[in-house]
């Protein structure tokens, strides 16, 4: 494949991804923007709620990302039946983790929106939002894996028709809900919740027609499940690091202080947003990788991660500059406060220049989900918090503030973790053993 084609390929497959990924968070914002309306206290009750759903929900999204290259696989091996069969599988597994979950979540909500402490008034809104968003979560899982299900067979834009549709629908159920029905946060809810499963429908249509057209059974196989389980464990342990490091990073920025916390959540906003183009990369590296190993085709394979690494590091670049550039005004951009701007500069900056860094770990990230390596995935998600969390420790103990001391949180995340998991991930596409052709 010449140069030029592969990087159409790259494209085909990044920028209806990028815009699926961008939908989702407009999900919560809409949310945010119809309850805010309804006062202050609703919005705090959506806060807590949308907290514990955001956790949720980040930690099954390994459903995403596990059935992508095994359906990618044996698509680029030729065997289109048995790649739908094994995103069906995935499927089902979404069906019956998210099952789970929402009993166990709807059971155990009260006990969830307690542990925040928040004023009885907020913690009834809380119970309201997140007692019925709790039947939403099959959908989101569905969604989850039927999206991995598209990718690995090399279709990015169906699931970004999917979420552009289910995002009107949702703004429009929201409206109708809370406002035409009068039914508050609830109606929030309950529109989000039905704005999710609407689109589950959309995925069974679009599968069903695939399923058919391949030939293709419905019907969970156990060894299909099996192995999506087994190789879904292993990313859910590699996001649990992932959300520790999260956790660890607030957990410090909070010790230093209010303004410092209040800080950190701009920088980290801000990373947040350029991710999703680098996500995008790395989903487009995740199916073509997949599809590489699965035609025993190695050359193609070495092709794709240079290329992707390549353009990871480079859009990191242009990204890091437009942050440096702008580092003095987005502070006022996000509180309008002077003095905010100029304590979260130094860290804005610090995160400009780790921004090629991001690119290409996020690509590599890609790269090694896309070769279902997904055993060495967790086990250095792990081995990455090692220098973390005591350059986490020594920043506890030295408790500067101010600028600086958000300066230094930067470094700890955006230097310290961000290099960590560079040094390991290119450790491993430097070897051969991720390499492994085959359906």
């Amino acid at each position: 494949m010449a140069a030029p084609t592969l990087n159409r390929e790259i494209l085909r497959l990044a920028v209806p991804a990028l815009g699926a990924l961008v939908a989702e968070p407009l999900f919560l914002i809409v949310d945010a923007a119809l309850v805010g309306h309804l006062g202050v206290v609703p919005l705090a009750g959506l806060g807590i709620a949308s907290a514990v759903l955001q956790t949720i929900v980040g930690l099954m999204v390994f459903l995403a990302y596990s059935t992508t290259p095994a359906v990618a696989r044996r698509f680029g091996a030729g065997d289109h039946a048995d790649a739908v069969r094994a995103g069906v599988d995935g499927l089902w597994l979404a069906l019956g983790l998210g099952v789970v979950l929402a009993i166990a979540g709807s059971l155990a909500t009260p006990a969830l929106v307690s542990l925040f402490g928040a004023a009885p008034d907020v913690s009834h809104q809380a119970l309201i939002y997140l007692q019925l968003s709790m039947w939403g979560l099959p959908a989101m899982l569905i969604v989850f894996a039927a999206t991995g299900l598209l990718r690995g067979m090399q279709d990015t834009v169906t699931p970004l028709w999917i979420a552009g549709i289910g995002f009107a629908l949702n703004a429009a159920l929201n409206a109708l809900f809370i406002y035409g029905f009068g039914w508050g946060i609830a109606g929030s809810a309950a529109g989000t919740v039905a704005a999710q499963w609407g689109m589950v429908g959309a995925y069974a249509v679009v599968i069903g027609r695939l399923a058919q057209r391949h030939s293709a059974s419905l019907r969970p196989q156990r060894d299909g499940l099996r192995g999506s389980a087994a190789s879904g464990g292993w990313l859910f342990l590699r996001t649990v690091s992932l959300r520790a490091a999260f956790l660890a990073i607030v957990f410090a920025a909070t010790a230093l202080g209010t303004d410092e916390l209040a800080g950190w959540q701009v920088a980290f906003t801000i990373f947040s947003t350029a991710a999703f183009a680098l996500d995008a990369l790395a989903i487009a590296a995740q199916a073509l990788i997949g599809r590489g190993l699965g035609a025993g085709d190695e050359l193609f394979v070495r092709r794709v991660l240079g290329r992707t690494v390549a353009w990871g590091g480079w859009f990191g670049v242009i990204v890091g500059a437009a942050i440096a550039a702008l580092s003095g005004v987005i502070g006022l951009v996000f509180t309008g406060s002077p003095e905010v701007a100029a304590l979260v500069q130094p860290a804005l900056l610090v995160l400009a220049v780790a921004q090629p860094v991001c690119g290409v770990v996020f690509v590599l990230d890609g790269v090694l989900m896309g070769a279902g390596d997904v055993r060495y995935l967790a086990a250095v998600g792990g081995l990455n918090l090692v220098p973390y969390l005591p350059a986490l420790a020594v920043l506890w103990l030295a408790h500067p503030t101010g600028a600086i001391g958000l300066m230094w949180l930067a470094v700890c995340f955006f230097g310290v973790y961000m290099l960590a998991r560079l040094a390991t991930l290119a450790w491993r596409v430097r070897r051969p053993e991720w390499v492994t052709a085959g359906a």
